[in-house]
Parts: C-alpha cells; structure tokens; sequence
C-alpha cells in the first residue's frame, strides 16, 4: 500500500493538471473566474412575508389643541368696593363657593327701602279693601251710586297691582344683595385673580375677576382638511372603506409620549372653516391628573375606518418607480424572483396597507430585497424582525471564523495522521 507521503504530490499534481486544461480551454481567464465564481456561489437567501389579508384599521393623524371642558369668566354682577378675596389663586373650587365679597351697605339699603315702601303699599290695599267691602252693601241698599262703588273697585285693582310691582323690587333687592358676594358657577381649577381688595368694581365692566376652568375632562379640538373629509367620504361611498363605529382616539403628546388613557370623539363641525379650509373635529379625554393643560400642542390618531382584506407588508419591502408606482419582490413557487406592481392606501405604524397586487400565500421578499433582482435564484426564508433576533446572534461571525478555519485544522490534522502513518 503507497504511503500518504507517495500519494500526496500526485494528488496534488493531478489537481493542478485540471485547473490548467480548464484555464486552457477559457478563452478569457477573466471569464473563466467568473464562471468559476457562479458555480460556487451558492443561492442568495432572503426573508420573505407570507402575505394574509385581513382587515385593517385605517387611522390618520391630525394635529389639535387641547381646550378646557368648561370655562366661566366670573364679572361682578352688582358695583361696588371689593372686600375680600374668599380663594386661593389656582385652587380648585366647587360651585356654589364663595371667591369675593363686595360691600353690600348700598344693596342692603335699597333692599330696605323696597320693604318698606311694600309695607306702606300693603297697608293702604288693606284699606282700599275694607272700603270696597262697606261699598258693596250700600251699593246693594241704593245708598250709594254704582259708580261710587266702580270707582273703589278700581282703586282696589290699582293698590294690588303696586303691591305686586313693590313685591318684585324687593326680590330684586334682594338679588342684588346676594350678588355682593360672587359666588363660582362651576367647578373647576382657578386662575389667578386680576383684583384685590379695595378695588371697584362695576357690573358692566368687561374684564373678568377670575377664570375657571374645568379640566376634568378636556377637550381636543382638532382640525381636518376638507380634502381629505371629501376623500374620506368618497371611499365610504365606493365601498372600499367600511364605516367604523370605533370611535376610539389616542393622544400623542409634545415630547413624543402616548396619553395613557383614550379618548372619544364627540362632534364634527357641520361646516368648512373659510379661511384654513378644514373641519373641526372635538374629542373628549379623561383627565383626573391634570396632565393634560388648556392650549397643549398634541396629535391625536382617529380611526376613520375599516379595510376589508387588506395586507400589511413592511415598509423595506416596497420600492418606488420614478413614476411613483408602488412595487414588491415576489418569490415564486420555482424560487425565481418576480417584481409585483402594488397598490397602498396608507400606513399603519411602520407596515404598508396594501389593497391590490398581492395574492393570499404570496411570499414578499423583505429582507435583502436591496440584494436580488428581477429572475434571479434565491433562497426564501421566514422574515425575522429585528427585535425578535435572539441575544445570542452576536457571537455569529465568530463561529462563522471558526468555520473558515475548521478546514485549515482538518487539513493539518490529515498531515499529521499521514505523516504518523508513514
């Protein structure tokens, strides 16, 4: 039997007789690379999508401001001089509570005085009455004429009449006393106060005491254009959009956080602001905390409706012409890669929604689709997300370079067991 040493070279020498016919036939020795290149790269593999329709959300985003649910701006309903102001600056107060007192000595006198020119008033219908009753008997007894007893009866009517209208200048008094101490008219957070004590104050004045606002809930008020209502409408129309009764908002916020809790929408204005050419939307959030402030920038994302069998495809996987036409990779069943020409109605988070061009089991190539072209070979493989690669892919490359050097090992292995065996 020839030992390893003997058989060796001639291996070795039959091997590079091979390589020189092969060069030898080649006509370019560039060619001949290429060629021996081809043959051993092996397929290129990329991630593919299995395409599933399924219905899909349709939401947009619109950007608003946040409005209190309630503003009252106290004014002073009767003049006077400012006593004492009953509050704290931005405490919460309740309706009914007391916020200033104003000096009440003139109210109180005119209340005064209207009692006891109702009193007076009183008195003489009292009188007038006991009169039309005497009258009454001689009037039956031809004592005296009929229009002596005509003339007290209407005297009668005229007292009762000023003792109503005194009866209502009292209550009036009474109003205007009351209204020397401002009460709030609802409940809610107060601003600060624009006087102090010893002001005057006047009822007519146009300048508020006190703002309260009511944060609990708050209104977002948020605009569309009305393109896009007008769009919005026509694919409801066409059927290519189911009405969604999910009236659903969420909330995002100036430094790019969600509001933890959702909102609904209450109203749509009726009419096309002229000069900003959109609609007004208004949703209602919870706000127990007080996160949420009158006049916040946020962005609000409204469902607007349903898409039936629509596909959701990422976003690296659609490509655009220079004509604007929307286009995927498509793996057929020979591995053969195919373009597929696409049509999107919009975005939901980072996934295309895509209505036309792709069939149920259609397999989309999303990772390496940089890498391939139109009928080429590939290896199709599951789509891993990034964040769902395990924590162990790092040490990858290195057992890809231990693998580059397992045949180096395994060769000089061989020598050694050759050589022991020689």
């Amino acid at each position: 039997m020839m030992s390893a040493k003997l058989w060796a070279p001639a291996l070795t020498a039959c091997a590079l007789a091979t390589s020189l016919a092969l060069v030898g036939c080649s006509k370019d020795p560039k060619d001949a690379q290429q060629a021996g290149a081809a043959q051993q790269m092996p397929p290129t593999e990329v991630g593919v999508l299995v395409a599933q329709p399924q219905s899909v959300e349709q939401s947009v985003e619109l950007s608003g401001r946040t409005t209190a649910f309630e503003i009252s701006e106290v004014r002073p309903q009767t003049s006077g001089v400012v006593l004492k102001r009953l509050f704290t600056e931005g405490s919460y107060v309740r309706e009914g509570q007391a916020l200033y007192e104003i000096d009440s000595r003139t109210n109180r006198a005119s209340l005064d005085s209207s009692r006891a020119a109702l009193t007076r008033q009183q008195a003489q219908l009292n009188v007038l009455r006991v009169k039309e009753g005497r009258y009454r008997q001689l009037v039956g007894s031809n004592a005296i004429s009929k229009q002596e007893y005509d003339d007290i009866v209407a005297q009668v009517k005229l007292a009762e009449a000023d003792v109503a209208a005194t009866q209502a200048e009292v209550r009036n008094a009474e109003i205007n006393l009351g209204y020397s101490t401002v009460r709030a008219p609802i409940s809610g957070q107060t601003n600060r106060s624009t006087v102090t004590a010893g002001a005057l104050v006047t009822a007519s004045q146009a300048e508020p005491l006190v703002t309260i606002q009511r944060l609990d809930p708050i209104y977002v008020d948020i605009n569309q254009s009305s393109a896009e209502l007008l769009r919005l409408r026509q694919q409801l129309s066409q059927g290519s959009l189911n009405s969604s009764n999910n009236t659903k908002v969420k909330l995002k916020l100036e430094d790019g956080s969600y509001y933890p809790v959702e909102g609904r929408l209450a109203f749509s204005d009726a009419s096309v602001n002229p000069e900003t050419g959109t609609v007004t939307l208004r949703a209602v959030f919870p706000n127990s905390n007080h996160l949420l402030l009158p006049g916040m920038f946020a962005t609000a994302q409204i469902v607007q409706g349903v898409i039936p069998n629509a596909i959701l495809i990422p976003q690296a996987a659609i490509s655009r012409t220079p004509t604007g036409q929307a286009m995927a990779m498509i793996v057929n069943a020979k591995g053969i890669v195919e373009p597929r020409p696409v049509t999107t109605v919009g975005t939901q988070g980072s996934n295309w929604i895509v209505t036309e061009g792709l069939q149920t089991g259609d397999k989309v190539i999303v990772d390496g689709v940089a890498k391939v072209k139109a009928d080429q070979q590939v290896v199709a493989k599951p789509y891993q997300p990034q964040g769902a690669a395990p924590q162990a892919a790092p040490a990858a490359p290195a057992k890809s370079g231990d693998a580059k050097q397992a045949p180096a090992s395994e060769a000089q292995a061989t020598e050694q067991r050759a050589t022991s065996n020689a």
